[in-house]
C-alpha cells in the first residue's frame, strides 16, 4: 500500500519510509524493520524520520518492548481508495526499475 498522493511530494527516502509504514500501519515498525524495508543506511532513515516527525506525519510510540513507528492516520489511504491509480508515469517507471 502507498501513502496518500498529497504526501508523496517529498524526498524519495521519506516517501519510501511512509510507504513502508503505511503497509504496516496497524502494527507499526521498528527502525530496524524500516531499515530492511527501505534498504537505505540508518543515518539516512533517521534523517527522514526526523523530517517526517517534525511535520507530524509519523507517530512514535514507546512501550516495554521498544519503540514502534506508525504513520499518522491522514497519511493512510481510506479502504477502497485507489492510490495506485494516482501515481504518475514517472512513479510507475521508478517502481518498475527499482529507482
Amino acid at each position: 500500500m502507498r501513502a496518500r498522493r498529497e504526501f508523496r511530494n517529498r524526498r524519495d527516502i521519506e516517501v519510501a519510509v511512509l510507504d513502508a509504514l503505511v503497509d504496516r500501519h496497524e502494527d507499526g515498525m521498528t527502525v530496524f524493520e524500516l531499515r530492511a524495508a527501505v534498504d537505505s543506511d540508518i543515518d539516512t532513515i533517521e534523517d527522514a524520520l526526523s523530517a517526517l516527525k517534525s511535520e507530524n506525519l509519523i507517530v512514535v510510540e514507546e512501550d516495554q518492548q521498544g519503540v514502534l513507528i506508525h504513520p499518522d492516520d491522514r497519511v493512510v489511504p481510506d479502504p477502497g481508495e485507489n492510490v495506485e491509480a494516482d501515481e504518475s508515469l514517472l512513479d510507475r517507471v521508478r517502481q518498475r526499475f527499482g529507482l
